[in-house]
């Protein structure tokens, strides 16, 4: 079975993730990309550093060339928003990506994006998965990778400056140059080095960078920034008195932040940073993109600009929709994937790095004395989060507790309103809300809570996960 959740087809590497179902998706993409009659528009494809990325690329770059669709191969392992980019700047009508971007190890999977550089949305994917879903193995046609690049079907491009020159136009060169700022980068063994280090530099920044080695077992860690992973950068900002650590996650569509004390920033408030800065100090104006189990404290920075904040479902694809309709300047979640109007209309980690070091010399003040004057003027919304894993016993037993009996625990505090629309999530009258959900990329459950303080999010928290048994 090859099912599209909200980041793509993923799956573990030799379960679902094989040859064989690769080859399937790509057969399935062919036919719809003939039925659509787009077939003259070249198809880019790219990969990241995990275990057979590279093959899985050169396997569906294969079943695209034997069908007669021109591929542009992009020949490193490249970051996700490079390839959007390129998908974007040449005007293709689709472009894949193999990555499980933050997922562990052992998965490996499949983004597939549409005209403009955009995720492909559910109405997509549904359709993708029909085509899918008549094809036996038989009806795969498929050459070799060397064979098509020799008949000139598959082709090697280099979009690397291109896309770095793109995020140094939209940043403020100068201003960071003067500041000589020490940075210290890990890339977490995924594909973020070359780029970023390369902009830093040009920003003449002072750059280190940790973890940056090929491993496919991504250092024994899940290669997804958090305050858990992203530990031993901590410990070095420290240590080497850097201004800023920064991490970014397999496929460097995700960012997460060190401040010069050593303290996590969550993606949460880089997201409220990065709006606080691009409305009051870069005159930026227009509202926000939020999904589901993000922070409300934005919805408080949008009404104070004049501006809304929307909210959608899980998955960038939903956020980068609302965005284009809405025309809002910035969109994100709180796993800390976040886009900015102007640039691609995915996540891109790199280009927020660069944004946020800007932020920064122009501020001329630390990330946590930013934050903490905003939460002064906004008020504090702190966030508790909990994962757990689960049978199908566990979640069909979930699932008819939260969505069919519809019961909730007693929080002791008044509920103003509960949604059904992505997971279950309650609206407290004081503001404050919790959720729990599915993920769409690995079998688990996630609780996000956000009241006034941290400990009052855990004590909701565990409220929540005593009803569920968890």
């Amino acid at each position: 079975m090859i099912k599209f959740g909200t980041g793509g087809f993923r799956a573990v590497i030799g379960d679902d993730f094989t040859k064989q179902n690769i080859e399937l998706l790509a057969q399935g993409l062919v036919n719809k990309i003939k039925d659509e009659k787009v077939e003259n528009s070249p198809l880019v494809i790219g990969y990241d550093r995990r275990f057979l990325s590279d093959l899985a690329a050169k396997w569906a770059a294969g079943v695209f060339a034997a069908n007669g669709i021109k591929v542009h191969f992009i020949d490193l392992q490249a970051p996700t928003p490079l390839i959007m980019f390129v998908v974007k700047q040449s005007k293709a009508a689709y472009g894949m990506a193999v990555t499980a971007s933050h997922n562990p190890a052992e998965y490996n999977g499949i983004k597939v994006f549409t005209a403009g550089g955009r995720d492909a949305a559910k109405e997509v994917t549904d359709v993708l998965e029909e085509y899918i879903a008549k094809l036996t193995p038989a009806d795969v046609k498929t050459m070799e990778f060397q064979e098509g690049v020799d008949a000139g079907i598959i082709e090697y491009i280099e979009p690397m400056n291109d896309y770095i020159d793109s995020i140094l136009s939209f940043v403020d060169v100068d201003v960071i140059k003067k500041r000589h700022l020490k940075v210290l980068l890990d890339p977490m063994y995924g594909v973020s080095k070359t780029s970023l280090q390369t902009i830093l530099l040009t920003c003449r920044c002072d750059v280190d960078v940790i973890h940056d080695r090929h491993d496919t077992l991504f250092g024994g860690r899940l290669p997804a920034p958090s305050a858990k992973t992203l530990a031993h950068l901590s410990n070095m900002v420290v240590e080497g008195k850097y201004d800023l650590g920064i991490g970014t996650d397999g496929d460097a569509d995700r960012i997460g932040l060190i401040d010069s004390e050593g303290t996590f920033i969550h993606p949460n408030d880089i997201l409220v940073l990065l709006y606080y800065y691009l409305v009051k100090y870069k005159g930026w104006k227009g509202d926000c993109v939020r999904s589901i189990a993000t922070t409300h404290l934005l919805d408080r920075l949008a009404d104070s600009f004049g501006c809304n904040s929307w909210e959608v479902p899980v998955g960038f694809k939903h956020i980068s929709s609302k965005m284009e309709e809405t025309d809002a300047i910035i969109g994100g979640e709180s796993s800390g994937g976040l886009t900015v109007r102007g640039h691609i209309s995915g996540k891109d980690g790199i280009y927020a790095a660069a944004l946020l070091v800007e932020m920064m010399c122009v501020i001329g003040k630390p990330l946590n004395i930013i934050l903490k004057e905003i939460k002064d003027t906004y008020g504090h919304c702190e966030m508790s989060e909990f994962d757990c894993h689960f049978s199908q016993e566990k979640k069909d037993q979930l699932n008819e507790l939260l969505f069919t009996e519809k019961k909730l625990p007693d929080f002791g505090i008044e509920i103003d309103k509960v949604s059904y629309e992505d997971g279950c999530k309650v609206y407290f009258k004081n503001g404050g809300w919790i959720i729990c959900r599915f993920s769409g990329t690995e079998p688990l459950i996630r609780i996000f809570c956000e009241m006034e303080t941290y400990n009052k999010a855990v004590d909701i928290t565990k409220i929540m996960r005593d009803f569920l048994g968890l």
